[in-house]
This record gives structure tokens, sequence and C-alpha cells, in this order.
């Protein structure tokens, strides 16, 4: 009997974000990756005045009710602080990948902020070993593409992803995305095109 891979998807950050924006994400997300697939999309504390204590707790017990071997995806802040939180202490399951969408920089080079800002040695302090994918459309006018650049910089064993004429909800499709968890690596066909990697 088939096993079903477990995907967890982090909102982004704002008001109705989870009802109004990022559940179109999330469709695009379950409808690409088919019925192999459980994608989970909990509702985060307080979208619309958001704390790190709060997210990152709330990411914790999220992933501590996958099982090993699930992927986690984060979208925008929800992105930035996912990864602050893999990084800032060891998730309790084993990952297969960690994939970051439209994710602003919060650091040097990037948007200020304290309370979010990322380690210069991200990439050191995230799980050994598990693969760390980075979209982001270099139509997006929230996030500047060149934040992807930042995270290639901090995370060197990431690869990136650049997408032509996406905006910052990647126009509402994640097949792309799903492609690339589906395989493991780079997409084939159409998700590769226009698709720039960082290894």
């Amino acid at each position: 009997m088939a096993t079903t891979a477990q995907i967890l998807f982090v909102q982004g950050i704002g008001a109705g974000t989870h009802d109004e924006w990022d559940n179109r994400l999330f469709d695009s997300l379950r409808h690409a990756l088919g019925d192999s697939y459980e994608v989970r999309y909990p509702r985060m504390p307080d979208e619309g005045d958001p704390s790190y204590a709060a997210w990152s707790a709330a990411i914790r017990r999220e992933i501590a009710a996958l099982d090993d071997g699930a992927v986690v995806v984060g979208h925008s802040l929800g992105a930035t602080i996912l990864v602050h939180a893999l990084a800032e202490r060891p998730p309790e399951r084993d990952l297969a990948m960690i994939v970051l969408i439209a994710a602003p920089f919060v650091g040097a080079g990037g948007w200020p902020g304290d309370e979010f800002e990322l380690s210069p040695d991200l990439g050191a302090r995230l799980p050994r070993g598990v693969p760390v994918r980075v979209f982001h459309g270099l139509g997006d006018e929230t996030a500047p593409p060149s934040h992807a650049d930042l995270y290639a910089g901090v995370i060197p064993q990431a690869r990136v992803y650049r997408l032509p004429g996406r905006d910052h909800q990647l126009n509402d499709d994640l097949g792309d995305v799903a492609a690339v968890i589906k395989l493991g690596d780079a997409p084939a066909g159409r998700g590769r095109q226009g698709a720039s990697d960082v290894t």
C-alpha cells in the first residue's frame, strides 16, 4: 500500500492572508501534487500582527505532528519565520526538503527587523543534509528578487529558482514548486525553463 507524503504549508502574514490570499497557493499546490500527498495548511496565530515567538512555537508544534520525511513549505514572511525557526532549534522530525517561496530576507542587505533577523551562517544552522529550495518571482514587487540572492549567500547549499513574470504570489501557481517536491530536484519541462540554479 502506497504511503501518503506529508507537506506542511506555512502561510504569509497579513490580515486575511489565510483565507483570502494564500489559500489559493495551498489549493494550487494540493492540486498539482495530487492524491499521493497530504498538504496541511494550519491557520497561524495573529496573522495581522505576528510575533516570531508565537509563530515559531506554532510551526514547531505542526512539524512535531508530522511523520519523518515530510516537506515544509513557507510563503513570504511565513517562509522567513519557518527557516529562522528551523535554524534556531533542530526539528523533531527528519525533513525531506525545505521550500521557501517569495521569502523576504531580514538582515544585512534586506529588510530591517530585529525580531525576524536571520543569522549570517543560516545554512550551517539548518538540519544537515536537508535540501533547501528557494523560489522567487522576478516580478515580485513585495520582496525584491534580490532577496533570493541574499538567501543563496547565507545558505550555500540552497538551490534558487528565479521565475520570470511571476509576482509575490507566483501568480497563484505552485506547479513549479510541486514539480520540485515530486522529483526531489529540478522540475522537468516548463518548471525548469527560466529558472536559475544556485548550488
